[in-house]
């Protein structure tokens, strides 16, 4: 695969969690939560990007969120759990980006805010439309993904390299 293979990352916020006494890290998903996940990953679905490969936050409602959502895609990618996108700044997000092998075409991260959002802020040098102005409104909310296309390799990946091409949140 070429370097200049146009590619895709989809960014994908865990879907709502309880409040409870368990440490911030061990969250559950609430029922909102459990509903909205696999609606999520119907509309991934429909975009019809296959994912080489998914890193997913260690944290339960991220992971429990991926659970739901990926029964609902055509072929389920290797999925990585990495416990540096739990509290991740947009730095540290774009480094693990940067680490990506060019062997991976499309790519998913199951994170959190303001990190998924901080994230397709930036890489989005345009967009399609309104997308956007719509995304930056919504506050990225639980549930929502943004889908960005961009030519090169993931080493490449910094500010404005991406073109947001989708923006989908429930109850929106």
């Amino acid at each position: 695969m070429s370097v200049d293979t146009p590619r895709s990352i989809v960014l994908l916020r865990h879907a709502k969690a309880d409040w409870n006494d368990e440490s911030d890290h061990e969250r559950p998903l609430a029922e909102r939560g459990r509903k909205d996940a696999p609606v999520a990953g119907r509309k991934l679905a429909d975009s019809g990007i296959t994912f080489d490969l998914a890193l997913c936050s260690t944290a339960l409602r991220t992971r429990e969120t991926w659970k739901l959502a990926v029964h609902e895609l055509p072929v389920r990618p290797r999925t990585v759990y990495e416990e540096r996108m739990y509290e991740a700044s947009l730095g540290e997000l774009i480094a693990l980006v940067n680490e990506t092998p060019d062997t991976v075409n499309n790519l998913l991260l199951i994170g959190h805010n303001p990190g998924m959002h901080a994230l397709a802020d930036a890489l989005a040098g345009e967009s399609e439309g309104d997308l956007l102005p719509r995304m930056n409104r919504s506050g990225f909310p639980t549930s929502a993904f943004a889908v960005l296309t961009f030519d090169g390799s993931w080493k490449s990946v910094e500010h404005g390299v991406g073109k947001l091409v989708d923006f989908w949140a429930p109850h929106a």
